[in-house]
């Protein structure tokens, strides 16, 4: 089978998981499901990858591949820029990939546990590729910043952003359950948590 041919497949495969996955749960979402929304068959899903949670964790890099290059962007297109202002353009990249928040709010030992070597290789290349590209930016705009302060901003950076989705995206169960707890509840967008936060941790 020709790469390209191989390319094609896989990216109907992984846009059809992305898909039911805007409005369905990861346990819920079944290869069925996924190939009934290709134009080949289910068992077609097999030569490409082994398992659901393959397709999931290739959806999960293609999401770091697109936020790597949004982060590129603003390496590439700024000379200079201020704290405020590198915030909120970080803000403004992670609020484009609802998708791969929603991703990190998940548990990762399944999907990762239950997914080929070579897959998890892959995906892990492009997690460290959006660190890098990260670190870029910080190097160039934040320079009063130390290496130390600036690993220790990678190392808080990244697991604030497993936090986002759930605080901003909250479900009418979820928001009765709090009024009924008597919890304090402000709705907050994906920008707005993400600019706050990192401007946080950039301070």
């Amino acid at each position: 089978m020709e790469k390209k041919s191989v390319d094609v497949r896989r990216e109907e495969i992984i846009n059809a998981c992305e898909e039911l996955y805007k409005k369905e749960n990861f346990k819920d979402i079944t290869i069925k499901q996924i190939g009934e929304k290709t134009t080949f068959s289910r068992t077609s899903i097999y030569n490409y990858f082994q398992t659901k949670e393959e397709i999931f964790l290739a959806l999960f890099q293609r999401e770091y591949e697109k936020w790597i290059k949004d982060l590129n962007k603003i390496y590439e297109e700024n000379e200079k820029l201020i704290i405020e202002e590198l915030a909120n353009k970080l803000a403004h990249t992670i609020e484009k990939r609802p998708t791969l928040l929603k991703l990190l709010a998940m548990n990762l030992y399944d999907i990762e546990g239950n997914s080929k070597m070579e897959a998890l290789v892959e995906f892990k290349q492009a997690y460290g590729d959006s660190i890098k590209a990260v670190k870029r930016c910080l190097d160039k705009f934040v320079t009063n910043m130390n290496e130390e302060e600036k690993t220790n901003f990678i190392f808080s950076f990244f697991p604030f952003m497993y936090g986002i989705y759930p605080y901003a995206v909250v479900t009418t169960k979820q928001k009765e359950a709090m009024e009924k707890a008597d919890v304090p509840f402000k709705k907050l967008t994906i920008y707005e948590i993400a600019y706050m936060g990192t401007l946080k941790l950039l301070k």
